[in-house]
C-alpha cells in the first residue's frame, strides 16, 4: 500500500532530488531511511531484488505494516512468484515511482542492498539482450562448474568479479555471451545514461560496521526470522510454486530452509548455515559497493544514534548543494 501526500510542489520550484542509502544486509540502513524520510517528508523506494516478491516477507526483512503506514514504501510486493524480475524492470518501476513521489512534493529515498539496481538506476542500463527462455532452460540444467569454465574462457573479466556461487548471475552472463557473441563485461560496461549519474552524484551514502558488530546483528536477525516463522513461510511458498522461480530460490534463508524441508539437514544446522551464508553475502555486498559505485561511507557502531546519522546526511547534502 502507498499512502499519497496531498501537497504538490509549486511549479516554480524544482522537484526534490532523490537520496540513496545503501549497505550490506543487517547494517541498519532501513531504520535510517525511515528516520530520514520522516524528517524530509520523503517516501522510500526499496532497492532489494527479493522484497519485490509477494509472500517472501520474513526472509527478506520487509518493513512492518506499521513502518509502511508511517512512511510510504514503493517496489515491495510488485511481483508474483512465477514472474521474473530484473534490473530493467526495477529501473522502469523506480523511475515511475520517483515521478509520482516528486509530484506530491516528497523526496524519493532509495534504500537497499542490491548494488546492481542502484547502478542501473543511476547510470542507465547496458545493452544486454532480454532473456531467451529456451536457452535459459538449457543453462539452468547445466552444471555450475561447466558454466564457470565457459565464462572463464570467453569473459575472464566477468569471471574474476562475478559471485561464482550465485547460479543466477553466472547463467545470465553465459546467456548473454551465447546470444551476442560478446563478453558480458563489454555490454555491462556500456551504461547509457551518464546524465542520470551526474544528476545523482554525491547523494549516495553507504553504511558499514565493524566485522564483529555486523556479524552479531546478522546472527540476531537470522534468529528472529526463524522465531517469526521462516520455516512455515517457506512451506507456504513451496505450495505456491516457489521452486519454479530460479531467481527467488537464490534468496539466502529460503534456499537453505527448502533444503531442510527436503531432509538434507536439521533445523539447528540450517540456522547456522543461514547465518554463515548471510555473513558471506554481506561481505560480497561491501566488495561490490566499493568497486562499482562512488559512495560516501558512514561508519556505524553500537553507540551511533540514528538521528545523528540523518543529521550528517542532510548536512553533507547541503554542502554539496551549496558547491554546485
Amino acid at each position: 500500500m502507498v499512502i499519497a501526500h496531498n501537497s504538490r510542489p509549486p511549479s516554480s520550484l524544482p522537484p526534490p532530488r532523490p537520496i540513496f542509502l545503501a549497505g550490506p544486509t543487517a547494517v541498519g540502513k532501513s531504520e535510517i531511511a525511515l528516520a530520514l524520510a520522516s524528517r524530509v517528508g520523503g517516501e522510500i523506494i526499496s532497492v532489494d531484488s527479493m522484497q519485490v516478491y509477494r509472500g517472501m516477507d520474513i526472509g527478506t526483512a520487509k518493513p512492518t505494516p506499521a513502518e509502511r503506514a508511517s512512511v510510504p514504501h514503493h517496489l515491495i510486493d510488485v511481483a508474483e512468484l512465477n514472474e521474473t524480475f530484473d534490473a530493467a524492470r526495477f529501473v522502469a518501476l523506480a523511475r515511475h515511482a520517483v515521478k509520482e513521489i516528486q509530484l506530491r512534493g516528497a523526496t524519493p529515498v532509495f534504500c537497499g542492498g542490491t548494488g546492481l539496481y542502484f547502478k542501473a538506476f543511476r547510470e542507465g542500463l547496458g545493452e544486454a539482450p532480454p532473456s531467451d527462455s529456451a536457452l535459459r532452460a538449457t543453462l539452468e540444467a547445466s552444471p555450475l562448474n561447466e558454466l564457470l569454465r565457459e565464462l572463464e574462457l570467453h569473459d575472464p573479466a566477468t569471471f574474476d568479479t562475478i559471485d561464482r556461487r550465485n547460479p543466477r548471475r553466472v547463467i545470465r552472463a553465459v546467456e548473454v555471451i551465447r546470444l551476442t557473441g560478446k563478453p558480458f563485461s563489454e555490454l555491462r560496461s556500456n551504461w547509457n545514461d551518464t546524465t542520470c549519474a551526474t544528476e545523482h552524484a554525491k547523494r549516495l551514502f553507504a553504511f558499514t560496521r565493524s566485522g564483529d558488530n555486523l556479524h552479531s546483528r546478522i546472527n540476531a536477525r537470522v534468529d528472529a526470522m526463524f522465531n517469526r516463522g521462516l520455516v512455515e513461510e517457506t512451506g507456504r511458498l513451496l505450495a505456491r510454486g516457489f521452486e519454479t522461480n530460479s531467481s527467488a530460490m537464490q534468496a539466502i534463508g529460503y534456499r537453505q530452509v527448502v533444503e531442510h524441508l527436503r531432509g538434507q539437514r536439521g533445523l539447528d544446522e540450517t540456522i547456522q548455515l543461514v547465518k554463515t551464508r548471510t555473513r558471506q553475502f554481506a561481505k560480497r555486498q561491501m566488495t561490490w559497493f566499493r568497486r562499482k559505485l562512488e559512495v560516501e561511507w558512514i561508519e556505524l557502531d553500537t553507540s551511533t544514534a540514528t538521528n545523528q546519522v540523518v543529521d550528517r546526511i542532510l548536512a553533507r547534502i547541503r554542502v554539496v548543494a551549496a558547491q554546485s
